[in-house]
């Protein structure tokens, strides 16, 4: 068994998530689509595979738990996560990514295309110029704004019963936030030190 494998199956049962072998399949294909790419287009400042594995795969199968079964945007996807790994995951949700970058955007289409991902739509759109045909149902984003900020941008998109699922490290209890109850769940992704928050928020 690749070390790469090893490291998200043993990580994944640590969380108790239990993945099919074409998600493991897609999950790597994924992240080495993403490491080629990354060598002309600077997608990520991670380029080591395991350390790909940790602080993307894990981190973004660490909220799979919260996610239910209502439509997802995830806004500022960069190259996909966490929307891409939630689309491999959870084939029957419809996933949209959303980013303003034009090459961010190609990759993920190519992802989409050479994964077969068929629940995912990739959109290329400033976040508050965005008209969808029908809200959301979950707001999701990863290192994308403050939540003030965040939740200013995207307030159009989110049905009136929707919530959002924030991916924060620690240092969110410093940010300013009036008028919204926000519930922290401090997530343990395995073989990361840093503390990791999603913050789930219900207008």
């Amino acid at each position: 068994m690749s070390e790469l494998r090893q490291i998200l199956l043993s990580g994944a049962e640590q969380m108790d998530l239990s993945l099919k072998d074409q998600q493991t399949e897609q999950l790597l294909n994924y992240l080495e689509l993403m490491t080629k790419w990354n060598k002309t287009y600077n997608l990520s400042a991670i380029r080591d595979p395991q350390l790909g594995v940790k602080k993307h795969l894990l981190d973004s199968l660490s909220i799979l738990p919260y996610i239910n079964n209502g439509s997802l945007l995830d806004v500022g996807a960069g190259a996909g996560l966490p929307g891409i790994v939630l689309a491999i995951m959870k084939p029957d949700l419809s996933v949209s990514v959303l980013d303003s970058v034009g090459k961010k955007c190609r990759f993920m289409q190519f992802v989409k295309t050479q994964l077969q991902l068929d629940n995912l739509s990739v959109i290329n759109e400033r976040v508050e110029v965005f008209k969808p045909q029908a809200c959301f149902a979950q707001i999701t984003s990863r290192a994308f704004a403050e939540v003030k900020k965040t939740l200013k941008l995207t307030r159009h998109l989110l049905c009136d019963n929707g919530r959002y699922l924030l991916m924060k490290g620690d240092h969110f209890s410093q940010e300013e936030v009036q008028g919204v109850l926000i519930t922290p769940h401090q997530i343990n992704v395995p073989y990361v030190s840093d503390d990791r928050f999603l913050l789930e928020i219900q207008l």
